[in-house]
């Protein structure tokens, strides 16, 4: 059946409503005109004026006619009825046209802010930093970059993630109370979806950070989001800089096939479970790696120095009273850390060393006179003795923890694993069925049971480390387990009177604050550790391959070593001393710590990083020589 002339009409009506605010509000000013135009002409035409005589021409028809549609109470002294009526017809007119006008801005203008918080409109910036997700990491890595970005005139952060727009700006403006000079941008989408990316302009992003789930999948979201951006049909012609993390290695593959060169990647879990190895060892080195890996204090640094090139490592180590060096960069090799003695600088490769800023890196040659000589302890080998260390709690990391233990620890070393886990014994006898130094034992038992913990006995082990149980409760009840564990371990502490080497983990940074009142050695912040990497890699690519050559047990690491391995005690030496002592034994100092300030949190906890070499310092027997080492 042909449709009629009125289902026509309201056809055509209905979808000009559709069409939006612009669109109505264009249609009612045209009706607005034609209805002025109208009467105007019937007005000029028909020579309707006032009783007093008065003949309008059409513009002064048009402008009356104007007034009366815009505002009603213009014709209240109007004369003559032919008149009146004509003006009322045109302030009917008006008044439906007006009042209809207004409704439509006032919904036009709601429309427009929801849609604003919302967040789904598109962010015009260049240079800025995209980060894709959200987590508790954010927190941190907003933090850092802000720090991070405090010299520049105008920076901007930009956040796409699964959550409300306004949701996100409260949660950021709640925990970061100052951005200085930065700008946080938040909008609302899903990271994997091409079209959403568009919203952040990703093809004028300086660099483009990658959270993982939290949960679900983390690493497949990861791949994806990488795929989402390096396969997009309208990416830019020149390399993205993506950090992403990874959180099993069995995916890291897959992810370096889809990222390529454009993408640098954390391998997540063996890296926190390394950190955790070699933190649980020697106190004050999870302080060591705050120093080097947030922006608060020195940072690491690439500098080219044409003037050294030709002179050895060695002889480059004195080279600048305020910066440490801590290997060189090379444009085909990579970063090299603590390289051999007599590595030779090439023309084109870089210094890579820790300073305050890069424009604090300054030569300063002829200063290796200013090594005290006469106070270098000569180098002594001693065996390294059994070590035996106990675990308490269970995640999916404690057995990796073992395996990388395996690195460092001489033959004849333990473990024991006491953990509320029914599976831990058949996972540690799979996935640590190759040690060949440590011995492993596992005991399932409630480990913030103060019975437990006293019929283990804590103090005749030589590292204590306190798991989260992340894997079966959620953060804030596995974080609560782990202070009551740390409260009963020091409290049984203070009453033998034997102190004990204790690094915990925990997965809320704002949890660290209560677990300080432990006086722990040194804490894990799982998340924290990893933001911080993420934040420095986002600035500078090229620092990925430096922490992995520091973390990786295969090269140097970093070792608090007794001074008086290196220095005599009991006189003030300058640290020119400490890295001429260390440079005999192929090492490189970078800082040390005084065991008096230990407990002083406002001091680092004694943890010194890149001093003065100028500056002098008398060691006490328990001070440490923070040193790049191999073992």
């Amino acid at each position: 059946m042909n449709p009629t002339f009125q289902e026509r009409l309201r056809y055509r009506f209905d979808d000009f409503m559709s069409k939006g605010t612009i669109a109505l509000i264009g249609g009612l000013g045209v009706l607005s005109l034609v209805l002025i135009v109208v009467m105007a002409t019937v007005i000029s035409v028909l020579q309707i004026g006032p009783e007093d005589g008065q003949k309008l021409n059409f513009f002064e028809a048009a402008w009356q006619s104007l007034m009366r549609t815009m505002d009603a109470g213009t014709m209240g002294g109007d004369t003559g009825w032919t008149f009146r009526f004509v003006m009322f017809l045109v302030t009917l007119g008006g008044v439906f046209v007006i009042s209809t006008l207004i409704g439509a801005l006032t919904s036009g203008i709601e429309g427009k802010m929801d849609e604003l918080r919302k967040g789904r409109s598109r962010v015009i910036e260049t240079g800025h930093t995209v980060i894709l997700g959200w987590s508790s990491q954010i927190f941190t890595i907003l933090s850092e970059l802000i720090i991070a970005n405090a010299n520049q005139s105008r920076s901007c952060i930009v956040i796409l993630g699964n959550k409300d727009k306004v949701e996100m700006e409260d949660e950021i403006r709640s925990l970061i109370s100052d951005a200085g000079r930065t700008r946080i941008v938040c909008r609302t989408g899903n990271p994997i979806d091409m079209k959403d990316l568009d919203l952040v302009s990703l093809h004028s992003a300086r660099s483009v950070v990658i959270l993982s789930a939290e949960s679900g999948d983390p690493d497949a979201q990861t791949i994806k989001t990488i795929l989402a951006i390096t396969n997009n049909p309208g990416r830019r012609s020149q390399p993205y800089h993506i950090v992403a993390e990874i959180a099993d290695r069995k995916n890291l593959e897959v992810a370096r096939m889809v990222g390529k060169d454009e993408v640098e990647l954390i391998l997540t879990g063996n890296l926190i479970s390394r950190i955790i190895a070699q933190t649980c060892r020697q106190s004050g080195l999870s302080v060591v790696y705050t120093e080097l890996l947030d922006f608060g204090g020195d940072e690491i640094y690439f500098k080219e120095e044409p003037a050294l090139v030709g002179e050895t490592f060695r002889e480059i180590l004195p080279a600048y009273r305020t910066s440490t060096v801590l290997g060189i960069w090379n444009p085909a090799l990579g970063a090299r850390i603590n390289p051999p003695m007599d590595t030779r600088l090439q023309p084109g490769d870089q210094i890579i060393a820790v300073s305050q800023d890069d424009d604090t890196i300054l030569l300063e040659t002829g200063q290796e006179s200013a090594a005290q000589k006469g106070a270098v302890v000569e180098a002594a080998t001693r065996p390294h003795a059994p070590e035996h260390t106990l675990i308490l709690g269970w995640n999916s990391r404690a057995p990796s923890i073992i395996n990388e233990l395996e690195q460092y620890v001489a033959p004849g070393s333990t473990v024991t694993l006491v953990a509320d886990f029914p599976d831990g014994e058949e996972h540690l006898s799979r996935l640590c069925s190759d040690l060949k130094i440590e011995t492993v034992t596992y005991q399932q038992a409630d480990t913030t049971d103060r019975r437990v913990l006293e019929a283990v006995c804590p103090e005749k082990f030589d590292h204590v480390i306190v798991l989260s149980n992340s894997d079966t409760k959620e953060i804030q009840e596995a974080d609560a387990c782990t202070l009551m564990t740390l409260l009963h371990l020091r409290d049984m502490a203070e009453r033998s009177g034997k102190d004990y080497a204790i690094v915990s983990e925990m997965l809320d940074v704002q949890n660290r604050a209560l677990a300080e009142v432990t006086h722990a050695d040194d804490f894990i912040v799982s998340d924290r550790i990893i933001s911080l990497i993420m934040t420095q890699v986002s600035e500078n690519k090229r620092l990925n391959s430096v922490f992995t050559d520091i973390f990786d047990p295969d090269g140097s690491e970093i070792y608090l070593k007794p001074v008086s391995q290196y220095v005599r005690l009991g006189q003030p030496v300058n640290f020119y001393t400490v890295v001429e002592s260390a440079a005999r034994r192929g090492e490189v100092a970078i800082g040390y710590r005084l065991k008096s300030l230990a407990s002083d949190a406002q001091k680092s906890y004694g943890v010194v990083v890149n001093p003065d070499k100028l500056d002098q310092v008398t060691f006490g027997p328990e001070d440490r020589v923070v040193v790049l080492a191999e073992n």
